[in-house]
């Protein structure tokens, strides 16, 4: 049984009738119970969902990172969320049920911040990925103290090396290094920013696939 706590237009705990209430974050919210659906397959339904499974098998390899990549956008619903749904709706290629990433306009971090300049990466030595990038401190709000953001991103073992505390801008060049297993695989591999004080975050770059030695 529900409990209208503080009046007819106060919070609503539990279910009252066919209505539900609850708080999340510190909001409350109200809503009623669906009503019974003969068949909640729908191909719309069903569309949605595939892209919506494909998108958590992207990110949830980099779950930790998305946390740091997308915290200015967190705005009630947690940053994985946020991640999501910026995803389904920018980086779905393909036609149902055969969705893939749109690695190119995939976001892993997200924010106000100068973006990376002239990304790539590249791999020459066994068990490591060598990213690059102009030094483009003093551009905007781009800052010299700028930490990189970076990630791995190995779809064929649905696993990612991410770094959160990498190289300053002005450095330019970092070595990533990835596990052995991955010689031979396919990456993804993308530059963000993060402000030295933590408060700021730049757009991902994605700076290309990558076939590790």
């Amino acid at each position: 049984m529900g409990k209208i706590s503080q009046g007819i237009l106060g919070g609503v705990s539990g279910k009252v009738g066919n209505v539900v209430g609850g708080s999340w974050k510190g909001i409350d919210y109200l809503r009623v119970m669906p009503a019974s659906v003969a068949n909640p397959q729908t191909p719309a339904q069903m569309d949605q969902r595939s892209k919506f499974i494909t998108v958590i098998n992207f990110l949830q390899p980099i779950k930790d990172f998305i946390r740091v990549g997308f915290k200015n956008y967190a705005v009630k619903m947690t940053q994985f969320n946020s991640a999501m749904s910026y995803n389904v709706k920018n980086a779905i290629a393909g036609t149902y049920p055969d969705y893939t990433i749109d690695y190119p306009n995939a976001l892993v971090s997200r924010g106000g911040l100068a973006p990376a300049l002239n990304g790539t990466a590249s791999s020459t030595l066994a068990g490591s990925v060598s990213f690059e990038w102009d030094d483009n401190s003093g551009d905007g709000n781009a800052q010299a103290t700028d930490k990189a953001l970076l990630v791995v991103h190995n779809p064929a073992k649905n696993e990612a090396v991410t770094i959160l505390d990498g190289a300053n801008r002005v450095t330019g060049v970092q070595e990533v290094t990835v596990p052995n297993n991955y010689s031979g695989d396919t990456v993804h591999a993308y530059i963000g920013f993060i402000s030295a004080d933590g408060t700021s975050v730049a757009n991902s770059k994605y700076v290309g696939s990558v076939t590790v030695a």
